[in-house]
């Protein structure tokens, strides 16, 4: 089966080129032709609060990626419309996850005109985190273009029925993240970061944005910060805004010494040293659908605590591979005194390598090919 991808792909870093190279390369293992189309320009500068938008090291094997959508050029939208309708593709994958975007790409679906193939979006959000004017608008014109939806989580099935009254749709949830290599010895990673392994260490993995709730962490951190006298904070991730109030906040709990900054967008090839030092991966969100980051932390089997919000309690068993909270910050600190001082590790890290076997790619793709045939027929 011809399978075409539209999402980013790589030099373009983040969540979603991660989960469209993961797909499309289990596809093509699975004997089917399937390629990525990418963006050429993904968001204008002034639009892209980070320091660059792309990755670095060597591109994925086994998939072509050819970049030629630009986001803010409807030449380019028409050029791809043209591309995806020579090759003749059994199936289009797209990609739904910010209203921005699902301009150029609403445009191009509906460029491809009459066809015998079905448009399946893989909606990661349908109700953005931090909405922007028109985003309404902006996100039915795409979805309402599309033939089928998967969506990760049942929060964001929910939130489809506000666009769309389409019976093809299927909740799956995010498959662990394999991409980022294998575990390393704590030692080893360790002194790849530079720091004691001794040390008990709190993980907050990704970009920094409000929504993600660091600040509410960083308060449950000082709460505890007596108790757990060896207990370090790594905050691995570059800020998208409001750096100096985290810094400011830092500094008022006393907690210098004590978080650790990589105030960076942490390199493929760097992340198993993250999540094999830490200890318990913390997403104190006050919103979300889903996280990819949860998905890494199953493949180095590292526990997780997460908050109540969206669908990340759908894969976060509380109590089985770590602790589901309400979003405050006296509860997310009760839970992380918890796992210390009552040594939750072994246990958890057990469970987790149970749980992560219902999150595959395998079953991603063939739940993706199932609603393709369904809507053939």
């Amino acid at each position: 089966m011809k399978i075409i991808c539209i999402a980013p792909g790589y030099p373009l870093r983040g969540g979603i080129s991660n989960f469209n190279t993961a797909l499309c390369s289990n596809l093509a293992a699975s004997g089917h032709d399937a390629s990525v189309i990418s963006f050429s320009l993904q968001y204008p500068g002034f639009l892209f609060p980070g320091k660059t938008q792309f990755e670095t090291g060597e591109p994925p094997d086994g998939i072509s990626i050819t970049p030629i959508i630009n986001s803010i050029n409807p030449l380019s939208w028409i050029r791809t419309a043209r591309r995806i309708r020579s090759e003749v593709p059994d199936l289009v994958i797209l990609h739904h996850w910010m209203p921005f975007i699902s301009m150029s790409l609403g445009y191009i679906v509906r460029r491809l005109g009459k066809r015998d193939y079905p448009v399946i979006a893989v909606c990661h959000n349908v109700i953005p985190h931090e909405k922007q004017a028109g985003w309404k608008i902006l996100s039915r014109y795409l979805l309402r273009a599309c033939d089928g939806f998967v969506v990760l989580s049942r929060s964001v099935l929910d939130d489809l029925s506000l666009f769309t009254d389409n019976k093809f749709r299927i909740f799956v949830p995010h498959p662990v993240y394999d991409i980022f290599g294998e575990p390393v010895d704590r030692a080893e990673a360790a002194t790849y970061l530079g720091l004691k392994p001794e040390n008990k260490y709190l993980l907050f993995f990704g970009l920094i944005r409000r929504y993600k709730g660091l600040d509410l962490l960083i308060r449950a951190f000082a709460r505890i910060k007596d108790q757990i006298s060896d207990l370090k904070l790594i905050v691995a991730g570059e800020f998208y805004g409001g750096k100096e109030e985290y810094m400011k906040l830092i500094a008022e709990l006393g907690l210098g010494d004590r978080i650790l900054l990589r105030d960076q967008f942490i390199p493929s090839g760097e992340v198993k040293y993250y999540f094999s030092l830490a200890d318990l991966l913390t997403q104190p969100y006050r919103t979300a659908t889903q996280s990819g980051i949860s998905q890494i932390a199953y493949h180095f089997g590292l526990p997780m605590l997460v908050t109540d919000v969206g669908g990340l309690a759908e894969i976060v068993p509380d109590q089985r591979v770590g602790y589901v909270t309400p979003v405050d910050e006296k509860k997310i600190a009760e839970s992380i005194l918890d796992f210390f001082i009552h040594d939750r590790a072994e246990e958890f890290r057990k469970n987790v390598e149970t749980e992560k076997k219902r999150f595959t790619w395998d079953g991603m793709s063939q739940a993706i090919l199932e609603l393709a045939a369904r809507i053939r027929h």
